[in-house]
Formats: structure tokens, C-alpha cells, sequence
């Protein structure tokens, strides 16, 4: 699969802080789930696959060693919520919540 956000992963995401990288899947996971709604099925695979390759960027950027468990099992979490049987048992406003916290503590460091 290409990079759907080639010049991120060129290496620009890894000048990003955490909690903007954070942020910025919470903005593909939200447009996932608004397509989801509008039943939009095809908009909502493509928002899922950049919010994977955004989450799979912040995994793989050293800066995060310490945080690969929590990312590792979000990836899986969302994964299961947008694509799988949703065994996990999250919903819209968990991951919401989630990633706005991200979102929030990103406007506050910028």
C-alpha cells in the first residue's frame, strides 16, 4: 500500500510533537466516523486506512518508544471498532474522547 500522506512519512512527522501527531489521527479517526454515520462506507474505509498509516507513522518515530504498548493496542482498539466485530466494545464517544484530550493538550502547547 502507498503512503496516503507521503510527505508525512517522508520524515516530516517525526518533527511533529506527540500531541499533534495524536491529534492529527484523531482528525482522520472523527472524519471516519462521521462518514460511517452518513453511511458513507467507502469514505470511511479511506479515513480508517490514514488514520492507521498516521498511528503506524507514530509508532515507528523513536520519540515514542516509551509509548508503543498504549499506541500498539489504540491501533488495535480502533482497528476493531472501524473494521472488526468491534469485540472491544468502544464506541464513537470513547475515541472521541481519546483523541480529544490530544487535540486539546495540542492547541495548548502550540
Amino acid at each position: 500500500m502507498s503512503a496516503r500522506h507521503a510527505g508525512l512519512a517522508a520524515g516530516r512527522w517525526k518533527t511533529m510533537p506527540f500531541m499533534l501527531q495524536m491529534a492529527n489521527v484523531g482528525s482522520e479517526v472523527e472524519r471516519a466516523f462521521t462518514r460511517r454515520a452518513a453511511g458513507e462506507t467507502a469514505s470511511c474505509g479511506l479515513a480508517f486506512e490514514r488514520a492507521v498509516e498516521l498511528l503506524d507513522l507514530t509508532i515507528a518515530d523513536e520519540r515514542n518508544l516509551g509509548r508503543v504498548g498504549e499506541l500498539a493496542r489504540a491501533r488495535e482498539a480502533l482497528a476493531d471498532n472501524l473494521a472488526g466485530g468491534n469485540a472491544y466494545g468502544t464506541d464513537d464517544a470513547f475515541w472521541k474522547g481519546y483523541f480529544g484530550a490530544f487535540a486539546r493538550a495540542a492547541r495548548r502547547d502550540s
